[in-house]
């Protein structure tokens, strides 16, 4: 490899780390978790999925082109799948996930599903039960089959198939889990700033205790599928999805703790000392 090429993909790559570092305190703590070069990768991974979020409802409509968006989501949708074949992109993120990609076996098959979802926030502003599970899929579970590629780089090259059959519905589960969780903590920005509701027939300005407590108890159940899977896992990657999951099953709880005419105004949160508790925690559960 030549010296300019290394040269590029190493700042591709520090510029996936900042991306991590400014846009998630949760995921970058739970990277921090993987050896490398397990952590440089699922940081790559995360920054193309940052990067569509902004051009869907972040910063490319704060900068006037949301008229664009559906332009400049295909167009990112595009150079993904160019840079995934040749192993170069212009855009320094779109590099880095390339390269990754290309190391893992990440093909269109996960991407094409992402990009969907991404596109369905352009137009779709309220979910029957099959348009939700569509959604979820594209734009969290195979983010969650995504990452699975990169943590099965750590075992045998004639056992990854094996295992990632094996260990697709907990990635799957953990995905639409943590996406779910995300739709019940944002119900507020989600229906007033974008005019979105996810949950099927669910006023977000309504919602009732039945209603959470319902939410809730699918969470749950895909929580649980997750962690079943947990130990088939190498053990950097336990580590680090036992964090993760750990914050979001205290998100979880506290959301549960949380009167549902609340959750209509408030954004719940996890303080940084309870996260620096459930991490250690977390490393427990993993050593056992």
């Amino acid at each position: 490899m030549s010296a300019r090429l290394t040269l590029y993909d190493a700042v591709a790559e520090r510029a996936a780390g900042v991306v991590v570092r400014e846009y998630s305190t949760s995921f970058g703590l739970a990277t921090r978790l993987l050896s490398e070069p397990a952590r440089t990768r699922i940081r790559n991974v995360y920054a193309l999925v940052r990067l569509a979020d902004e051009v869907v409802d972040g910063a490319a409509t704060e900068a006037g082109a949301d008229g664009a968006a559906a332009a400049l989501l295909d167009d990112l949708e595009r150079e993904t799948e160019r840079a995934t074949a040749t192993g170069y992109s212009t855009n320094v993120l779109v590099h880095a996930f390339a390269r990754t990609a290309r190391e893992a076996g990440i093909g269109a098959d996960l991407t094409r599903p992402f990009f969907a979802s991404m596109r369905t926030d352009l137009h779709r502003t309220a979910h029957d039960a099959e348009s939700l599970r569509a959604y979820v899929y594209g734009s969290a579970e195979v983010v969650g089959l995504m990452c699975l590629r990169v943590f099965l780089l750590d075992v045998p090259a004639e056992a990854r198939e094996r295992d990632y059959a094996r260990l697709t519905p907990g990635a799957r589960a953990l995905g639409a889990a943590f996406q779910k969780i995300n739709f019940l903590r944002d119900l507020a920005d989600d229906s007033e700033r974008l005019g979105r509701s996810y949950f099927v027939d669910v006023d977000p300005a309504r919602l009732t205790e039945a209603q959470k407590a319902e939410i809730l108890a699918d969470i749950d159940g895909d929580l649980r599928l997750a962690a079943q899977a947990l130990p088939g896992l190498p053990p950097s990657a336990r580590r680090a999805v036992a964090l993760a999951s750990g914050l979001f099953t205290e998100l979880t709880r506290r959301l549960e703790r949380t009167p549902a005419t609340e959750l209509t105004r408030v954004r719940v949160r996890v303080p940084g000392p309870v996260k620096a508790r459930v991490a250690a925690g977390a490393l427990r559960s993993a050593a056992r």
